[in-house]
């Protein structure tokens, strides 16, 4: 419960109100221990208890209520049935089975939750409706939806509009006993405090009471001269500088004495952030707002859980699951990780069905982890799955986690896990039915989606976070309101639900005018404040720019501002660049040398030095998608298929070589598991490929030229080295009184990539370094670039054997140096940098 000091400033509008509640009850002979004072906030409930008492010493202090807590104080309400309980986890259920009655199985999992929505939002309209008079209501109120005619493209809009209309007539509502004559007799006087919107049920309550009853506004424009408070403008750039701007004018505010500070939390992304920064700084702060509950560790964990045991979850997310299991060893879990990656297991089930029994204790986890996946599997009905959620939890060691966590409190109490929470699981419309996993999964995320964590407040913070309409009639020395541009501070914020301006208008739902009124009284009620920073962002994420809200280019108009400071302080760091790495690979000497590994020594030593000699390397993703390099792979397993069958059994040129080709192209997809997904692209362009393909080859055979090996893997001595490599491809070339060996390199990049890889001469080592594991005197050596647009062009190295001697010397000379300790520089030049697995470590973006 809030304390209210006596040396804390009430609004000023205490003393108006609760003045003129004094003199309703001695105008209506009240007594106030039997007078109700509905407020529109909680937390306003003992504001005005401590300060009614403040200033009536002598007198029984009314009952301070809002209408759901007074409801809760008559009776305990218990839905029964398909009522509207209030509570995710039974209405989305009850959504489901009304959907399925009402023939839309089909739909259900798409319109179970706007018909959730679309009856909690007439649920407050019929709330506010007497029991007796609903019936009346609600014809009327069926004569103004639209019919759902099965032709109709807002069929199913209609048909939702329908079912939430009738689910919400034949509930009952806790707040129902506020329309009981005996609650009407035991309370003598009724006063209605009104927020920035009127609330219907307060309304009504107002016609139940009559005379006895009054109704004030909380806020009165021009209550205390309507003097607007100092109000300072700051303009950010994008989200990160208007969170650092709005934590430097909180803690300027405390270090100028003034608190209680309040953050208006207009977007919770903004919020948390500004919450970081002071939390960095020590600052405590007091959030009555909260978040939603999904977006915390507990629920994350959960969720993580339910995810990984689907049938056909993948590598990665078992992997995200199993971080977070206390049951898992650590060490254990990065051997099955760097095993899954090695052998590019991107599914789960083909990790689990791997031979493990060359690694007993990993097998032995796995095996642990198919058992507890496999728990989770048979679908069941809601209170089975509760119980078997729970078991998951416990096996795993995350149930004791949860239970230290307030968060994860909240987690386990709302998905009624703990022992005793099932009790009436039973009565819930729908539970009974079974459910897949996938179902059941989207049950707990919806339920947690729909929830809020408000953490327990640290005592005397001098921070308060609190949605901007909440700021009424409690005081603050400043306050801090980020996020006031035009998409996060709207002048006339949209209604929610699909409901038109005439249903609205009957169903006494908001409306955008009603929206408006209330947007435009909370902003100038809030810049009421003595103190007032206003931020906004001028562009926001992907440079999407954007202009101040409509409400604060309105006080530029007015001149009743001024443009802020920057509060955030200036520190000098002295400029500590980072020199470039020289580090000896003389202890590290290597064995054998590829192509690729003798490129990056061209490239970059550094390079050479951090993957090569110290053997580092990135992981590889396990569920990533198919790109250029997956596609050069096949066609280049494909192209060795094919001209391997070709050599065992010839086809001359024309539609029987297109075929062999195609079954070639289908058996590698299949053997490779690239059937369908993001692999369709490669294969929608593959008959253009296929058919530049075979005209180059047509055309390169009839110049004498015939396949003879394809991806031959060989090697080569050289000295104290040992060069290895896979040759894509080798062919026979007749000329004149000789046959020539060709080496083919396959590339599937832009023909003017390749044409310039030519044009460098030594400075490509890749088809002279192939050359150079042959020990042929008479070589030719060509690029075959395979065009995804129907043309294949080959692009011959002249005088490979003359660049090959070459590149031998500079192998030679280049590891002689190496062997004397001569330095490995990163040279952080040209293009290879952009995508070099070895930038992070060579710091290239920090050097002088």
């Amino acid at each position: 419960m809030t304390v209210i000091a006596k040396t804390d400033q009430a609004a000023p509008c205490w003393a108006r109100v609760l003045g003129a509640v004094a003199r309703h009850l001695a105008a209506c002979g009240a007594h106030p221990a039997r007078t109700v004072v509905l407020v529109p906030y909680a937390q306003l409930m003992p504001w005005g208890q401590q300060l009614w008492a403040r200033q009536q010493p002598d007198s029984f202090v009314p009952r301070f209520e809002t209408t759901r807590n007074w409801a809760h104080q008559l009776a305990v309400f218990v839905p029964e049935g398909r009522d509207l309980a209030g509570d995710v986890a039974r209405d989305t259920l009850t959504a489901r089975t009304l959907l399925d009655q009402a023939g839309l199985s089909a739909q259900r999992e798409v319109l179970a939750t706007p018909l959730q929505e679309a009856a909690a939002q007439l649920a407050l309209a019929v709330a506010a409706v007497p029991p007796a008079q609903r019936d009346a209501w609600g014809l009327q109120a069926r004569s103004l939806l639209p019919v759902a005619d099965e032709g109709s493209a807002l069929r199913f809009e209609a048909v939702v509009a329908r079912i939430a209309l009738e689910w919400a007539l034949a509930s009952r509502y806790a707040t129902d006993v506020l329309f009981e004559p005996g609650v009407c007799a035991a309370t003598d006087a009724l006063v209605v405090l009104e927020g920035f919107q009127a609330e219907p049920l307060a309304a009504a309550l107002q016609t139940q009471w009559g005379e006895r009853a009054l109704v004030l506004p909380l806020y009165a424009p021009g209550e205390d001269g309507g003097a607007q408070g100092q109000i300072a403008l700051h303009a950010a750039s994008d989200a990160e500088d208007e969170a650092q701007r709005a934590a430097a004018c909180v803690l300027a505010h405390l270090a100028a004495g003034r608190t209680p500070v309040v953050l208006a939390a207009t977007d919770r992304a903004l919020t948390r952030r500004v919450r970081a920064h002071l939390g960095s700084s020590g600052v405590d702060v007091r959030d009555e707002s909260g978040w939603t509950l999904s977006t915390t560790r507990a629920a994350a964990q959960v969720m993580a859980g339910l995810k990984a045991c689907a049938w056909d979850a993948d590598a990665d997310a078992v992997l995200a699951w199993l971080k977070q299991v206390p049951a898992w060893p650590a060490d254990m879990l990065n051997r099955l990780e760097k095993a899954l990656r090695k052998g590019a297991l991107a599914r789960w089930d083909a990790a689990a069905g791997r031979d493990w029994s060359a690694h007993p204790a990993l097998a032995e986890a796995v095996a642990q982890t198919e058992a507890w996946r496999a728990g989770l599997r048979a679908a069941r009905p809601l209170a089975q799955w509760l119980a078997a959620l729970r078991g998951l939890l416990e096996a795993t060691g995350q149930w004791a986690e949860l239970e230290a966590d307030e968060a994860g409190e909240c987690v386990l109490a709302l998905l009624r896990l703990p022992e005793g929470l099932q009790a009436g699981l039973e009565a819930w419309e729908g539970a009974g039915r079974r459910m897949a996993l996938a179902e059941f999964t989207r049950w707990v995320d919806e339920v947690l989606e729909a929830a809020r964590f408000v953490p327990p407040p640290p005592p005397g913070a001098p921070v308060v976070i609190l949605p901007l309409p909440q700021l009424l009639a409690r005081t603050f020395a400043a306050l801090v309101l980020p996020g006031c541009d035009e998409k996060r501070l709207q002048p006339a914020p949209e209604p929610p639900g699909e409901w038109t301006q005439a249903q609205r208008e009957a169903f006494g739902l908001p409306t955008r005018e009603s929206l408006e009124a209330a947007q435009r009284l909370a902003w100038r009620s809030a810049l009421q404040t003595p103190v007032v920073d206003v931020l906004w962002r001028t562009g926001d994420e992907g440079g999407e720019p954007l202009l101040a809200s409509a409400l604060v280019l309105a006080l530029h108009l007015d001149g009743t501002a001024h443009a802020g400071e920057d509060l955030r302080l200036a520190r000098s760091v002295a400029s500590a660049p980072t020199a470039r790495p020289q580090p000896s690979g003389q202890a590290l000497p290597l064995h054998q040398l590829s192509s690729t590994a003798y490129s990056d020594l061209r490239h970059c030593p550094y390079r050479f030095f951090a993957l090569r000699q110290l053997g580092l390397q990135e992981a590889e993703e396990l569920g990533g998608e198919v790109d250029k390099r997956d596609f050069g792979n096949w066609l280049h397993e494909v192209l060795q298929h094919f001209h391997e069958g070709l050599l065992a059994s010839p086809l001359g040129a024309g539609p029987a070589r297109a075929r062999r080709l195609d079954e070639s192209a289908q058996a590698v997809t299949v053997r490779q598991g690239l059937q369908g997904g993001d692999f369709l692209p490669f294969a929608a362009g593959w008959p253009q490929v296929r058919d530049g393909y075979l005209r180059w080859l047509a055309q390169h055979e009839q110049a004498g030229a015939a396949f003879r090996q394809a991806e031959l893997r060989t090697t080569q001595p050289l000295g104290a080295l040992e060069l290895i490599g896979t040759i894509d491809r080798l062919d026979a070339v007749s000329g004149i009184g000789e046959v020539q060996t060709l080496v083919i390199d396959y590339k599937t990049e832009s023909d003017a990539v390749t044409r310039q890889r030519i044009g460098a001469g030594s400075e490509d080592t890749q088809l002279a370094f192939y050359a150079a594991l042959l020990s042929h005197d008479t070589l030719r050596a060509a690029y075959v670039n395979v065009g995804e647009r129907g043309e294949t062009q080959m692009h011959e190295q002249e005088d490979v054997v003359a660049l090959r001697d070459l590149l031998v010397e500079g192998i030679q000379h280049d590891f002689e140096r190496i062997a004397a300790g001569d330095p490995m520089p990163a040279l952080g030049e040209g293009m290879v940098c952009d995508y070099c697995a070895a930038r992070g470590l060579c710091r290239k973006d920090f050097w002088a």
